[in-house]
């Protein structure tokens, strides 16, 4: 057995299958999950979870149609209203329709994490309203209140109508250490021996 097997076991000590009475059934306008999204949802669940700070706790609840906004000391106001208008160009976008909230936690680790590594700035996390569900606005909920705890995260905010509204955010990244470095390199350049 591996760390990994012993790992899902012990997260699911004590999970019991839910009776028949209380299984959620799925409406006749809602389609099963694609590939893409079980091969999704089977590689967020391979991913180790050693690092994950996201809480699985509870979270302030948000409402389905309640516009989500966050913005770290030190983020302009000019590029916090790019952010929030939707004018920077979207590097790379996360899904999370039909996700857990387990599964959605590693997800949106993971995601941040390698787009922040990978260089990217502006991102799209996809969390639907969850206007629908027994919970409303369950998965929107934990991503505004992870997305506060990440140190990555500069700033996010419900996203404009044409990307999902207020079933989306833009969020914000912080430059990697390759980036920072081209930062002051470029700027070196332009600074005159001098400082003028």
């Amino acid at each position: 057995m591996t760390s990994d097997d012993a790992l899902f076991l012990a997260e699911m000590d004590g999970v019991a299958p839910l009776s028949e009475h209380h299984q959620r059934i799925r409406s006749e306008g809602q389609a099963a999950p694609s590939a893409a999204q079980l091969a999704r949802r089977q590689a967020a669940a391979a991913l180790p979870a050693e690092g994950n700070t996201l809480t699985l706790g509870e979270v302030p609840a948000i409402a389905p149609f309640d516009e989500i906004a966050f913005k770290r000391d030190g983020v302009q106001t000019g590029v916090y209203r790019k952010l929030r208008l939707g004018h920077y160009p979207l590097e790379a976008t996360l899904d999370l329709h039909r996700f857990t909230v387990k599964e959605a936690r590693v997800a949106v680790w993971r995601f941040v994490h390698d787009a922040q590594k990978a260089g990217l700035r502006s991102v799209l996390i996809t969390h639907g309203r969850g206007d629908r569900s027994e919970t409303p606005g369950r998965i929107k909920s934990y991503v505004a209140h992870w997305l506060t705890t990440l140190p990555l995260v500069l700033a996010f905010h419900s996203a404009q109508r044409h990307h999902g509204g207020f079933g989306a955010c833009y969020v914000l990244l912080r430059k990697n250490a390759e980036k920072r470095q081209d930062n002051r390199e470029r700027h070196a350049r332009r600074t005159p021996i001098g400082g003028r």
